[in-house]
Parts: structure tokens; sequence; C-alpha cells
């Protein structure tokens, strides 16, 4: 992945609010019912991203996501998912 389309993503995580319950790292949620989401496979983050906008998944935490979805375009969801999939 290209450097400033990491950036990109970095940017992304944090400013859609990504960070603030799943920890800057991606790695630390805030709490144990929060996935870790740092290295994860891209096409099931958007999936899983696009399953939660759409309220085709409504199961777990998905619901305190759903307001954080709207305001993530399709484009953005691939942005954030190929830079948590390139995390350790």
């Amino acid at each position: 992945m290209g450097s400033s389309v990491f950036a990109d993503g970095a940017s992304l995580f944090n400013d859609k609010g990504c960070a603030g319950c799943h920890g800057a790292d991606a790695k630390t949620p805030i709490m144990g019912a929060y996935p870790k989401v740092a290295g994860q496979n891209k096409d099931y983050l958007i999936q899983q991203l696009k399953d939660i906008k759409s309220g085709a998944r409504n199961n777990g935490q998905s619901a305190s996501m759903k307001g954080i979805m709207a305001g993530v375009n399709e484009d953005e969801i691939n942005v954030i998912a190929s830079y948590l999939s390139e995390l350790k």
C-alpha cells in the first residue's frame, strides 16, 4: 500500500472516531467486547463495515457503530479497511 493511502487510512480511522473505541493502535479497545481490528483481513473488514452501515448486521456492538457508519462512505470504508489490514 502506498504511504499516502496508509496515511489517509490512519487519518480516517482517527477522524471518524474509530480510535475512540478500538484504540489508537486498533488493537487495544476501551472495552473487552470491542474487537481488535488491526491486522484483520481487508475483505472481511469491508463486508462487516458495509453490513453495519446497511443494518444487515445488528448484533453485538454494531448498534453503537451504526451512527458512526452513517458518516462513512464506501471509498472511506475501503481506505480504512486497507489501513487496518496492513497493521500488525
